[in-house]
């Protein structure tokens, strides 16, 4: 009788493990690059409750899963659900509401836009961003005279593409209180001929930007569901904004809570003292959707306003070395602070100068430490001393449409010798082992299929040049995609939770057009997202 009964017990038990589990979603027929840790192709996943339960065989999945939902991608590529390691997507949104001055060809075409945009919305404070005299016939810095004739009574203040210099009317500079003997360190106030230009590059720039009337709360939620959409589009699911205030991260915690915001966020604070003291004493914020862990900070400027901090003189302005933005001795005490709390501490390091600061001293405060994976953010030019005291402490997080937006100039700024340390991902990936990859939209484009073109082919959309610039420092495509999901995760240190498809992570994930890893080189950029998902919903 025992043996019948547990004869019984057994063939239940075992019929039981054969029903099929109830899930939410099976994805079938797909091409999916897990980006785990074998780098594995499949071609079915299963979701429930917003993760991923199974990844394997159509077959597999289908027989082991009984799904509420199913996908049939038809062949298509699936990749994880893709992640900016450094972008500005607030300010992305905020630049809806503002004068667009990308792509702009000359200074009489940026007055033109600030002329329409006036005569279209009537605002009582002109901003907005996007120009940048590289792109002009005329390649230098313009003056305010025109803009003060059409703009005798309005605030006009407009920022270069790279965020680094900004253009005001005199009417803007009086009201910042800005004259000819103004001083502010780490910038330059920019004059000719011993009159203001209007041009102010770096912190003088606070003095206006501290005059320019704060977006309400009303278009700060407008904003934030504007890039959300833009994000989606392109099949971002996670974005590492770097430098926010605690009162907007508290706007986005709400509208994620309310289910108003669904995109994920890596937020870092922006290294403004109050700040600072604010989060070291409440600690680190971490929700599936928001984590707040690491201070942005500002060493120097950008090369393209020639702010960045070189050890050696500018090759194209004569004794010009740019400038530190932060104090040597603040900028330490800074860092030991931050090493002895469980925040990240992730710099904007654009010259040699401030990259050799930077590296020196994360080198330095974390040397008793391990896994720390603080960032530099940008790593533009790097002499060759620095790349040997790269560990993985430090994490290198670059923009590769950076170098491909500067490569028609960049030679000029820094000479023959120190371009070779210039945007050299590969090099960076060597020394530390990882890389993380962002946008640093607005300053360049949203997409990340042209993150993806110019970090394999070192091209820019004109498909320039024939060879790709430093083709050396070229990523593969693997290794681009491992920047742009499981790497830009490390960078957070969320890899356990996202940057893979892989059972138990969160079920982030977007349907290409064309197969990313197999397309023709060229036509990378033109690729489309078909479907963008996350927590296993369609939000694209």
């Amino acid at each position: 009788m025992q043996k019948i009964i547990f004869f019984l017990v057994a063939t239940l038990l075992f019929v039981s493990c054969q029903e099929p589990l109830a899930v939410d979603l099976v994805v079938i027929n797909a091409n999916v690059y897990t980006v785990d840790d074998t780098v594995s192709k499949a071609s079915a996943f299963a979701i429930k409750d917003g993760k991923f339960v199974a990844v394997g065989s159509t077959d597999e999945v289908l027989k082991n899963h009984k799904a509420t939902d199913t996908v049939d991608a038809a062949g298509r590529a699936i990749v994880p659900g893709l992640i900016d390691a450094h972008c500005h997507f607030y300010g992305l949104g905020l630049q809806q509401q503002k004068v667009d001055l990308v792509g702009t060809k000359s200074y009489d075409e940026v007055l033109d836009r600030i002329v329409a945009f006036q005569k279209e919305k009537n605002v009582s404070f002109i901003t907005g961003r996007g120009w940048d005299q590289n792109d002009w016939e005329v390649k230098e810095f313009p003056t305010k005279e025109k803009l003060d004739s059409l703009f005798p009574d309005i605030p006009v203040a407009v920022r270069r593409v790279d965020g680094h210099a900004l253009l005001v009317n005199q009417k803007a500079l009086d009201m910042a209180k800005i004259t000819t003997d103004t001083k502010v360190e780490g910038g330059e106030i920019i004059k000719k001929n011993g009159k203001l230009t209007g041009v102010l590059v770096d912190n003088p720039m606070g003095l206006v930007g501290a005059v320019i009337p704060e977006p309400t709360i009303y278009e700060q939620v407008q904003a934030l569901k504007d890039a959300e959409k833009i994000n989606f589009s392109y099949g971002l699911t996670t974005v590492d904004d770097a430098g926010l205030s605690p009162q907007v991260i508290t706007v986005v915690d709400s509208l994620q809570k309310k289910g108003e915001l669904k995109i994920r966020m890596y937020a870092m604070v922006s290294n403004v003292p109050e700040y600072v003291d604010y989060y070291l004493e409440n600690g680190v914020h971490k929700t599936d959707k928001l984590n707040v862990s690491s201070f942005k900070v500002y060493a120097d400027g950008a090369l393209g306003s020639r702010g960045a901090a070189l050890k050696q003189p500018y090759s194209d302005q004569e004794n010009h070395f740019g400038a530190m933005v932060i104090g040597n001795d603040e900028f330490k005490a800074l860092a030991k602070r931050l090493a002895a709390s469980p925040f990240q501490m992730n710099t904007h390091a654009i010259g040699d100068s401030a990259n050799a600061v930077v590296m020196k001293t994360y080198y330095d405060v974390l040397k008793d430490k391990s896994d720390r994976r603080w960032r530099v953010e940008h790593a533009q030019v790097v002499a060759p001393e620095e790349f040997e005291i790269l560990n993985d402490n430090l994490v290198m997080s670059v923009q590769p449409t950076h170098a491909t937006s500067d490569m028609y100039w960049a030679d000029e700024r820094l000479g023959e010798e120190r371009i070779k340390g210039a945007y050299a991902y590969k090099t960076l990936l060597e020394k530390t082992g990882k890389i993380a990859l962002g946008t640093d939209y607005p300053v360049e484009h949203v997409s990340p299929f042209y993150t993806f073109y110019a970090a394999v082919a070192r091209k820019d959309l004109k498909q320039y040049p024939e060879g790709g610039f430093q083709k050396e420092n070229a990523l593969t495509r693997e290794e681009t995609l491992k920047g742009m999901t499981i790497w830009a995760a490390y960078s957070n240190f969320e890899e356990t939770e996202k940057g893979s498809i892989t059972a138990g992570k969160f079920a982030d994930f977007v349907i290409l057009e064309e197969n990313i890893m197999e397309i023709e080189e060229d036509k990378i950029p033109m690729i489309k997202v078909n479907a963008t998902y996350l927590n296993g919903e369609k939000v694209y």
